[in-house]
């Protein structure tokens, strides 16, 4: 299998830059096929970018939109801001998350057939196209999207294995997963997110969008929607305080923005850098080795920004943050804004552990989340009206 996903920010503008051309009707044309690892070229692969930001949403609009028109590349434009609709709605609805994490967890202790979850998760199941999805995703780190509804159809009403366990199945090994996408692309396969509209998987559609590759035989014929207690109503999306001080600040990365010097550019000088990966990052062997490598990328670069030094930490740990700050002799610890998952949890947890210490912590969120977020309220295509209005406001409307 050939995915590979060098965790460089210079790769991810390589990879935006050859793929422009491609982002107009190359895109829209065959993005719903999936010719397997070897065969990905009408997908730009740079999810993996975007998700962890080594490059950004603004970045990748804008270069695009300097070769196409807007409506000429409508399609992929979309389907970057389906990733940032995603978490608004999150954002939005917190309460969701720990659903699922609870839900999770029991379904962890409790699922009376252990052995059905390790034949699925080993691609050992027998289906055709299913059990290489899920060789291809642990050995890869990546999935085509059609195969990733696929795969969680399949799981759900084929297998009949529990929802949250499939989509923590693609948590611990997607390099690109984050909590909102991945969480909430599950329940709508479900028929949660939308209630009552499920995804089925048939075996007409996978022949017809991986060139005959597979013909899955003896999958579910009906999905019946799973259900839930009625969630809560979105909330209205906080404002992001601005630094206390204009005075030296460390400067925290995590894994949810890997390049902080597009967005603390003039927010105040930074006297040291601690990267702590925390949980973005973590389980299949190609998200460790991503881990690894986009560590040391951002912090060569983040040294050679910033003039100052780059410590790096494997978890998100108050005592380390403390002591670098500590060392660095500043009381303010500036880090990109976490939105809903296990880092906004590990930085929420952290803050009165700082704030005892006398050191402030101060989320700067990037202008295209406070732009966009709000509007997730409802379904995408709500959210879709008011997407030319939004890359307008950024600077981004293009030609």
């Amino acid at each position: 299998m050939t995915y590979r996903f060098p965790a460089t920010r210079a790769e991810g503008l390589a990879r935006l830059a050859a793929f422009v051309p491609l982002a107009g009707h190359d895109y829209a044309a065959g993005r719903n096929t999936d010719n397997g690892p070897e065969g990905q070229a009408h997908v730009s692969l740079l999810s993996p970018y975007l998700r962890h930001r080594l490059i950004t949403e603004p970045e990748v609009v804008r270069a695009v939109l300097a070769r196409h028109s807007l409506s000429a590349a409508e399609k992929f434009i979309q389907e970057v801001l389906w990733r940032t609709y995603w978490k608004g709605w999150l954002e939005l609805r917190p309460a969701v998350w720990q659903r699922f994490v609870d839900e999770r967890d029991r379904m962890r202790a409790g699922f009376p057939d252990a052995r059905a979850i390790v034949a699925a998760e080993n691609g050992m199941t027998g289906i055709d196209g299913f059990d290489d999805w899920a060789r291809e995703l642990v050995e890869t780190g990546y999935l085509h999207n059609h195969a990733r509804m696929w795969f969680a159809s399949i799981w759900i009403f084929t297998l009949r294995l529990p929802w949250t366990l499939g989509a923590d199945f693609f948590m611990r090994h997607l390099i690109d997963a984050d909590p909102a996408s991945n969480t909430l692309s599950w329940r709508w396969v479900a028929g949660l997110q939308t209630a009552g509209k499920t995804y089925l998987a048939t075996a007409d559609n996978i022949a017809r969008f991986t060139g005959g590759r597979f013909a899955p035989k003896g999958l579910a014929r009906t999905a019946a929607a799973l259900t839930e207690a009625p969630i809560e109503a979105p909330n209205a999306l906080p404002p992001a305080p601005p630094p206390r001080s204009t005075g030296p600040s460390l400067l925290l990365v995590t894994a949810e923005d890997m390049s902080p010097e597009t967005l603390f550019c003039v927010a105040g000088p930074i006297s040291a850098v601690s990267i702590m990966i925390g949980p973005g990052l973590s389980a299949g062997e190609p998200t460790k080795v991503f881990a690894g490598d986009v560590v040391e990328d951002t912090a060569c670069r983040l040294t050679a920004h910033y003039r100052c030094q780059a410590e790096v930490s494997p978890v998100i740990d108050a005592a380390a943050v403390i002591a670098a700050a500590q060392n660095a002799e500043v009381r303010q610890v500036v880090t990109a804004y976490a939105p809903v998952g296990p880092t906004a949890a590990a930085l929420r947890e952290m803050a009165p552990t700082l704030g005892a210490a006398g050191i402030n912590l101060c989320q700067a969120r990037r202008s295209w989340d406070t732009r966009f977020w709000p509007h997730a309220k409802k379904g995408f295509f709500a959210f879709k009206e008011q997407i030319p209005a939004g890359l307008t406001a950024e600077g981004l409307a293009g030609r």
